[in-house]
């Protein structure tokens, strides 16, 4: 089990609120890096404490709950669980799209906390994972389709077959140490040849 403690940033603009927010969170076990009661402050704490999760207000001076929640999500800074004193589809739809993963409606009890809370860090999880999956798998493909184009260069301009295409770009990644892929790229840019045969 890891001793890590969960990191929160808590915005919320009832002091009394906040305040209870905070002894519940670390009762159970989290670290409450910062606290505001601003929405604009809680954008900034983000970004420098660097939580794994926002807790905000919808209602707050300076940037309401859903804005920074939107800033907060875009650049995936944290989990964002989204406090609101009311329950209307509405706000609760505003929330999802924001990029909020969970929401709680006030008064909450412990325990509607604790699951919105693994809720929210699960679906961030999740989220992260996903879209590093998907950067790794563009990356691929574009890999994919240097090499596919390197050794349709090789077949045309050197009269090479498509297993002596590909032998020829492996051979040249091992002997200088460097992938596949960017021999490929040096082959399509014209800088690197077989020499004539």
């Amino acid at each position: 089990m890891s001793t890590e403690r969960t990191r929160v940033v808590v915005a919320e603009d009832e002091a009394i609120i906040r305040l209870d927010l905070k002894e519940l969170l670390e009762e159970e076990g989290f670290d409450v890096v910062g606290e505001t009661g601003r929405g604009d402050e809680a954008v900034e704490l983000v970004r420098a404490l660097r939580p794994e999760l926002a807790i905000l207000d919808i209602k707050m001076p300076g940037l309401d709950g859903l804005s920074a929640a939107r800033q907060i999500t875009a650049d995936r800074l944290a989990a964002v669980l989204i406090l609101t004193a009311f329950s209307q589809r509405d706000l609760v739809e505003q929330a999802r799209d924001a990029g909020a993963m969970s929401y709680i409606v006030k008064p909450f009890q412990k325990s509607d906390l604790i699951p919105a809370i693994d809720v929210a860090l699960g679906r961030h999880a999740e989220l992260k994972s996903l879209e590093d999956e998907v950067g790794d798998l563009a990356e691929r493909l574009e890999a994919r389709k240097t090499i596919d184009r390197a050794k349709g260069t090789l077949m045309d301009q050197h009269g090479m077959t498509e297993a002596a295409s590909w032998r020829f770009l492996q051979t040249e990644a091992m002997n200088r140490r460097t992938k596949v892929h960017e021999i490929a790229a040096q082959v399509v840019a014209g800088s690197l040849a077989p020499p004539p045969a």
